[in-house]
């Protein structure tokens, strides 16, 4: 599933600023929700923690990106285009199974007081990029770029829920948010390394400005400044009640669906809700042990759903990342991938085969194994942009650290891979070198448990109707 999976994979994948950025307003009071019984919470704590994992850990990377300037992952202020103008590698750490194939450019944009208006300038042909537009709960809710819209240049209105104005002109479409925040993650080839300048010059075409200075016209009055709370980190969040905390601040920011009017009464049983006060320090004891064994639960039915439908193979990441309309509201497959991979891309954009065990099933470890994965001939991802092959360390799935600083392989390398004798193309994936003979081919592992994430951006119809199937991980000793 990231980074992009994104797993971005990619996906990559799932964070104030030199400007100070705006506050929520807290929400009017309402009157207190019936307390859960004590046998309920534990039930109602499992669900809620499945349901908002994907936002607060979208909210940890968000508040590293554009509210902590002291953070290392810091990019820069809220609504500004923030480029980084290099493939990611192990020093980067924020998202999970980052995407290295295409560097990002990021963009936070708060859409309390006014839109924004997004330019992106004409790509040449050939070249992918893309812009794709996430909100608060991890939904992907639009793209701009070569698949979605073409290569040409283009102004998008950006919107948040609350804007009732007319489409301007000049304005190709209004792209309209569910969620006050929200996060564009730029996508943009990078060919080979000599190809880095030319990237630059186009992520320097990418611009984005409030609608009044699009206009020309006044500014409207600023929202309230927001006061942004520290995050857990990934550990924390993983058992801390303080993670109901993040998320009730986090949904200041994100007006209820209709879907789930009733969902978030029930929730608020155990005080989950928009901008209520939850005061860890004075959980009664029976009520804290309820939603730290409820938020166990959570993550015991994460480790079945991927044991028995990921792993499996019987879902994959492309059922797991896209709109609120194609996801259903089954908030444990955004929870898994929002765990795999945050940011990955629908499936039009890309699909993300993820290799978590071998052909026999078991689990994938460079400590103990070496592994092959062969594309026969006429068999490579079919891709209307272009495929990877990346490895990522586990528990963190991150990139690891190798000899060759080389995280994957990806089809502008294929002229300097070796070919079989029958025309196909096998990868060595393992810890240490297969040879000299097969470096060409080497994919490092690190020296432990490690998952696989192929992507394949733009896939064509095969890819995505089944006809084509990427190949088994083959354990080789």
């Amino acid at each position: 599933m990231r980074i992009a999976m994104a797993i971005t994979v990619v996906m990559a994948a799932l964070s104030a600023c030199q400007k100070a950025p705006p506050e929520a307003v807290a929400p009017a009071a309402k009157p207190a929700e019936p307390a859960a019984a004590a046998d309920d919470t534990r039930a109602i704590a499992k669900d809620a923690y499945i349901y908002g994992f994907p936002m607060v850990d979208n909210y940890r990377i968000q508040y590293s990106y554009f509210a902590d300037p002291k953070n290392p992952e810091y990019k820069g202020a809220w609504n500004e285009i923030h480029n980084t103008a290099r493939v990611y590698t192990p020093e980067d750490k924020a998202i999970q199974s980052p995407n290295s194939d295409t560097p990002y450019s990021q963009l936070g944009a708060d859409l309390r007081a006014e839109p924004l208006v997004i330019s992106v300038p004409a790509v040449e042909k050939g070249r992918y990029y893309s812009a794709q537009f996430i909100d608060m709960y991890t939904y992907n809710f639009a793209y701009v770029g070569s698949r979605a819209t073409g290569n040409g240049a283009g102004n998008y209105l950006l919107a948040g829920p609350n804007w009732k104005g007319e489409t301007p002109k000049g304005i190709k479409d209004v792209i309209r948010s569910e969620t006050e925040l929200a996060f564009v993650l730029f996508r943009t080839q990078l060919f080979n390394a000599g190809d880095i300048e030319r990237v630059k010059k186009i992520q320097a075409g990418y611009k984005a400005q409030p609608l009044s200075t699009f206009l020309g016209t006044p500014a409207p009055p600023p929202a309230p400044k927001i006061d942004f709370i520290a995050p857990l980190t990934p550990e924390q969040q993983k058992t801390s009640p303080e993670f109901f905390r993040i998320l009730n601040f986090v949904l200041q920011f994100c007006p209820t669906h209709p879907s789930e009017t009733e969902l978030m009464a029930r929730f608020a049983k155990i005080g989950v809700g928009a901008g209520k006060p939850f005061d860890v320090a004075a959980l009664p004891a029976e009520q804290r042990k309820g939603i730290e064994d409820g938020m166990a639960d959570a993550w015991k039915a994460f480790g079945e759903y991927k044991t028995t439908k990921l792993d499996t193979g019987e879902e994959s990441s492309a059922d797991g990342f896209g709109t609120r309309d194609f996801l259903k509201n089954n908030y444990l497959r955004r929870m898994a991938s929002a765990v795999l991979g945050i940011y990955g891309n629908s499936k039009e954009e890309a699909v993300y085969p993820a290799y978590f065990t071998d052909a026999a099933g078991g689990k994938l470890d460079a400590s103990t194994s070496r592994y092959t994965l062969r594309f026969a001939p006429g068999q490579l991802p079919p891709a209307n942009a272009f495929w990877s092959v990346t490895i990522y360390e586990l528990p963190s799935s991150l990139l690891s650290t190798n000899p060759l600083n080389r995280y994957l392989i990806n089809s502008s390398m294929l002229p300097s891979l070796k070919k079989d004798a029958d025309g196909g193309i096998t990868l060595y994936i393992q810890h240490e070198s297969p040879g000299k003979d097969k470096e060409a081919n080497w994919l490092p592992a690190p020296k432990g448990p490690f998952f696989a994430a192929m992507r394949v951006y733009w896939p064509k119809p095969e890819a995505l109707d089944g006809r084509w199937k990427a190949p088994p991980m083959q354990r080789a000793n």
